[in-house]
């Protein structure tokens, strides 16, 4: 395996744990707890799962800029030599890593601050600022998915 491929593989990995976690959160995972749970229990079900997400979604937003500047670096481009395509992905990446800074650094915290004081009104409130950031960030990650599937041959 040359180095490429495996910066390459990071890189998809990394995608793959950011959207697909999306994806599964916002298409499976919310549709059950509201059929099944009562607010108190769904919300105590996203203060726990969401950190656990987060964890993940953080080494992702290490290693795609790491992986993809590699990418670059290995080709000999920069930022202003690269395909216009490539320069759209950064430019969506810096757009979804704001959308997650503000869900896990303002949002989050209100959730399980209002999930400790059993302030159901105010986590739902704060759950339901979550769930509009994770739904716009998970349409720009497929419209990234969808970006690079056309443009395989970077």
């Amino acid at each position: 395996m040359t180095i490429h491929a495996l910066i390459y593989t990071l890189h998809l990995l990394c995608a793959l744990i950011w959207v697909g976690g999306m994806f599964f959160a916002w298409m499976i995972l919310r549709p059950a707890a509201v059929s099944t749970l009562q607010a108190p229990a769904r919300l105590g079900l996203w203060s726990d799962v969401l950190p656990r997400f987060f964890r993940w979604v953080w080494l992702a937003v290490v290693i795609l800029p790491l992986s993809g500047f590699g990418m670059l670096h290995l080709r000999q481009q920069t930022i202003e030599t690269a395909p216009h395509f490539i320069q759209v992905m950064i430019g969506l990446y810096l757009v979804m890593l704001s959308l997650f800074l503000r869900a896990q650094l303002l949002e989050l915290p209100a959730l399980r601050k209002s999930v400790a004081a059993e302030d159901w009104t105010q986590g739902g409130a704060a759950l339901a600022r979550i769930r509009r950031l994770v739904g716009f960030n998970l349409l720009i990650g497929m419209t990234l998915v969808g970006l690079a599937a056309a443009r395989p041959t970077f």
